[in-house]
């Protein structure tokens, strides 16, 4: 099977030929047909992310294919199933072994493409916003890069559960997208005064932070009394360092996220948001937006858009 893989971190991945996978105890063999990219498919590729895996390693994240195989002590779901995995690896390839705990049986209304593409983004965005910064309706929510792959979802949900959304993105074009996905209110990255606009609108009550770097210290300024600022992670490459003692003015909570994380102490809270997210979709409530679909052998590429900052929403490889 081709795979396109990383063999060291001071090279650029490349496909290669591997033996087919034979799945394990508990686990599935998916013929993959489509993964989604996301920021920490470039992170592993420097070897500097949280949960990069040993070298040699397959990039892709989140996939969506048909069960092909189930391992030894494997139920379910069957050969044939359609199914969504977020696997942490492996999904640039023709086939790959996962977890079967991990699989999310897709209805016949979510195509490979979208169910790629849906986990991580909007898996992300709902537990942040619900679980971890109780956002409630009426608040305001402040939504950094919202017009990337969890900055869009985040104010999609975040409409969804009645919050006023300002949403801050980089040029005209990327806040037309939020427009649509629900946002009351535009910030242009380049050209604005981030805090300035926020407080012009009275400030606000959740912070969404995919970026970080100059502007989390702007929408930090922005935030009311007892203000929640999820920190999702650092697009802009800086990590903000926060000033205690401003925290405690404001009565500020800064609130660290990572959505894989829970697979490892709360699985179930990420199985019932995604059975949720599920719901959602089969409703129409919800449209996950791909800006952008490559083939495998163009998978260098895809992640080339991604680092550009090009896409909109997600970008997805698929596998003929």
């Amino acid at each position: 099977m081709r795979a396109f893989q990383i063999q060291a971190f001071d090279r650029a991945p490349q496909i290669a030929e591997l033996p087919l996978p034979e799945p394990g105890p508990g686990q599935i063999r998916l013929r993959i047909h489509a993964c989604g990219l996301n920021f920490a498919d470039l992170l592993m590729m420097t070897g500097t992310y949280q949960d990069t895996p040993a070298l040699p390693f397959t990039l892709g994240m989140e996939v969506a294919g048909t069960v092909d195989a189930i391992g030894p002590d494997t139920d379910a779901p069957a050969p044939g199933t359609r199914v969504a995995v977020f696997g942490g690896q492996g999904g640039l390839a023709e086939y790959g072994c996962f977890d079967a705990a991990r699989a999310v049986v897709l209805p016949d209304t979510m195509d490979d493409v979208t169910a790629a593409a849906f986990q991580i983004a909007y898996g992300t965005s709902h537990v942040a916003l619900e679980h971890r910064a109780r956002l409630q309706p009426s608040e305001t929510l402040l939504v950094l890069g919202a017009a990337g792959g969890v900055g869009l979802t985040a104010v999609e949900l975040g409409k969804m559960m009645g919050a006023r959304v300002i949403a801050c993105a980089r040029g005209a074009d990327k806040l037309e997208i939020a427009r649509a996905a629900g946002a009351d209110h535009l910030i242009d990255a380049e050209a604005g005064d981030i805090r300035a606009a926020c407080r012009a609108l009275g400030g606000v009550d959740v912070v969404y932070d995919p970026v970080g770097g100059d502007q989390f210290k702007a929408a930090f300024r922005a935030c009311r009394p007892e203000a929640r600022i999820l920190s999702i992670g650092f697009a802009s490459g800086e990590v903000p360092q926060i000033p205690a003692n401003h925290l405690l003015v404001k009565n500020i909570s800064v609130l660290g996220f990572y959505w894989g994380g829970y697979l490892a102490f709360r699985p179930e809270l990420v199985t019932n948001s995604l059975a949720k997210i599920l719901e959602w979709h089969r409703d129409g409530r919800i449209t996950p937006h791909v800006s952008h679909s490559f083939p495998l052998d163009r998978a260098a590429d895809a992640l080339a858009l991604l680092r550009a900052r090009k896409s909109t929403g997600k970008v997805v490889v698929t596998v003929p």
